[in-house]
C-alpha cells in the first residue's frame, strides 16, 4: 500500500484478502499451530521461514494490524503488544539492560515515569530526567558513555507539552543512539514522528487508534532507519550472537530494518508473553479504519472547547497547543499543523472545591480515568488518580488541586461547549 495516501492506509492497510478469502482481517483465535513435520516446525524456530507456532510469540490477526500501524507510521516492521506500558518496556529493553543509562523526558504519561524511574532502575538501568524544552546542549549533557536510547512523548499526557522532536533526535544521533518517541496522543494522522528523525515509535492503542474504549493494547514501530551494526558496541543484544536463540545476530541476519522487532518478539515477546490478544487486535484494527475521520474531528471539537475556556472567568488557564497563546504553539504548528488531539487541561479558579464542584455537575461528560476516546471524558487528579496527595504535594508535582483533564469525544462541539458552562455555573 506505499503507493496510497495515509487515509485509503487506514481503512485497507496490513492485509489484502485474495481471492475467495475473508473481506475483513480472520480472528485467528487459536493457541498453536500445526504442521506436517518437525522439520517444517524447526525452520521457524531458527528463523529460516516465516509462520506460527505459539500465538504467546506472534498471531496472524496481531501481524495483519501491526503491518498496517506499520505503513501509518511510515516504519518497516511493527508489533503488537498487550498495552502501552508493555509497548514502552519491550522498546527500551530490548537495547538497555543492567548497566546501562536513558535519557528521558520529564513531562511523560506517569505510568511510564515510574516504569522508567521505579521499576526499569530496580533492574540496574538508570535514567537522567531532560525537560522538553531543554536547550542543545543541556541535552548533550544528559548523555553518559552507557546511554543507549532516548525517549520522549509527541503530546505528553497529561501535561500536554509538545517534543521538539527534531531536536531530540539530533541529539540522540549525534551520541549514537536511538530517539524512541511514544506517538500515542497524535496518532499517525496527526504527527508521523519518523519524518522527524525518530527511530522507534511506539502507542497505546487503547487510546486513540482503538478510540471507543474496547480493548487494551500497545505497538512499536522501527523505523528501519537506525544502523545498529554502525554502533556495534552499543548494542551488543542486536549485534553479536544470540545464544539463547541458536547464536543469531539480529542485525546481520534482518538488517537494520528487521532486526530490532525480530528480536523484541523472538526474545523479549518469546521470555514476557505480553502478547495482545487476537480479539484485541480485530477491535483495534475496527478503530484503524476510521482514525483518520475521528481524529480530525477530536482536534476540532478540543479546539473549540479550549478557545470557549479561555472566555471563562472561573478558568485560571487553559492548556492547549492549538491555541496561540499556548508556550508550544509554534512548535505545534511545526510538528501537528493539521491540529494535535482532543485533549484539553484547564486550572480552575478554587482549587480542590471548584473541581469538585465542576466534576459534580457535567452531564454530557463522564468521569473516568480514561482518555483519547469517542465519548467525553473528565478527569480532576486531585479527587482521583493524585487523591493521596495534599494541595502542597500537588502544586509541588505540577498538577494543581484545581486541574480538570477533559478529553473530547466527537459529538457536537457545542453540545460539550454546553455541558462544560452549565458545569462551570455551578460552582
Amino acid at each position: 500500500m506505499s503507493d496510497y495516501r495515509l487515509n485509503t492506509k487506514c481503512v485497507q492497510g496490513g492485509y489484502t484478502p485474495g481471492n475467495g478469502e475473508p473481506r475483513q482481517i480472520p480472528i485467528v483465535q487459536s493457541t498453536t499451530f500445526k504442521y506436517n513435520t518437525s522439520e517444517d516446525m524447526g525452520k521457524l524456530f531458527d528463523l529460516e521461514a516465516s509462520g506460527y507456532f505459539y500465538t504467546r510469540l506472534q498471531n496472524p490477526t496481531n501481524d495483519y494490524v501491526a503491518a498496517k500501524i506499520a505503513e501509518l507510521e511510515g516504519g518497516t516492521a511493527a508489533m503488537l503488544t498487550s498495552s502501552g506500558q508493555a509497548a514502552n518496556f519491550f522498546a527500551l529493553f530490548n537495547i538497555c539492560e543492567n548497566g546501562d543509562h536513558i535519557v528521558a523526558s520529564s513531562s511523560i504519561y506517569g505510568g511510564t515515569f515510574n516504569l522508567i524511574d521505579v521499576t526499569m532502575r530496580k533492574m540496574g538501568i538508570d535514567v537522567t530526567f531532560v525537560s522538553p524544552d531543554a536547550t542543545e546542549e543541556e541535552l548533550n549533557a544528559a548523555f553518559q558513555d552507557n546511554t543507549k536510547a532516548m525517549f520522549g512523548e509527541t503530546i505528553a499526557n497529561p501535561a500536554l507539552t509538545v517534543l521538539d522532536i527534531e531536536l531530540f533526535a539530533k541529539v540522540a544521533h549525534a551520541h549514537g543512539v536511538p530517539l524512541i518517541v511514544d506517538n500515542t496522543f497524535p496518532t499517525p494522522v496527526h504527527c508521523r514522528p519518523i519524518e522527524w528523525g525518530a527511530d522507534i515509535v511506539t502507542h497505546s492503542t487503547t487510546k486513540y487508534m482503538d478510540g471507543h474504549g474496547a480493548a487494551v493494547g500497545g505497538a512499536i514501530v522501527d523505523s528501519g532507519n537506525f544502523d545498529w551494526m554502525a554502533h556495534a558496541d552499543k548494542f551488543p543484544g542486536l549485534c553479536t550472537p544470540d545464544e539463547s536463540y541458536h547464536g543469531i545476530t539480529y542485525a546481520k541476519k534482518f538488517g537494520k530494518e528487521g532486526a530490532f522487532i525480530t528480536k523484541a518478539t523472538a526474545q523479549l515477546m518469546r521470555d514476557f508473553g505480553s502478547i495482545q490478544s487476537p480479539q484485541n487486535a480485530f477491535y483495534l484494527n475496527l478503530g484503524l479504519e476510521s482514525l483518520h475521520v475521528r481524529m480530525a474531528r477530536h482536534a476540532e471539537n478540543g479546539q473549540a472547547v479550549a478557545e470557549f475556556l479561555t472566555t471563562c472567568p472561573q478558568v485560571e488557564k487553559v492548556t492547549y497547543s492549538g491555541l496561540p497563546t499556548d508556550k508550544y504553539y509554534a512548535r505545534a504548528q511545526k510538528y501537528l499543523p493539521n491540529g494535535g488531539c482532543g485533549v484539553v487541561s484547564f486550572e480552575l479558579k478554587g482549587g480542590r472545591a471548584a473541581a469538585e464542584k465542576f466534576m459534580k455537575n457535567l452531564k454530557l461528560a463522564a468521569i473516568e480515568t480514561h482518555v483519547a476516546d469517542a465519548r467525553t471524558c473528565c478527569l480532576n487528579p486531585a479527587t482521583s488518580t493524585h487523591r493521596q496527595m495534599s494541595d502542597e504535594q500537588l502544586a509541588a508535582a505540577g498538577i494543581p488541586a484545581g486541574l480538570i483533564r477533559l478529553s473530547c469525544g466527537l459529538e457536537d462541539a457545542q453540545d460539550l461547549i454546553d455541558d462544560v458552562k452549565q458545569a462551570l455555573a455551578a460552582i
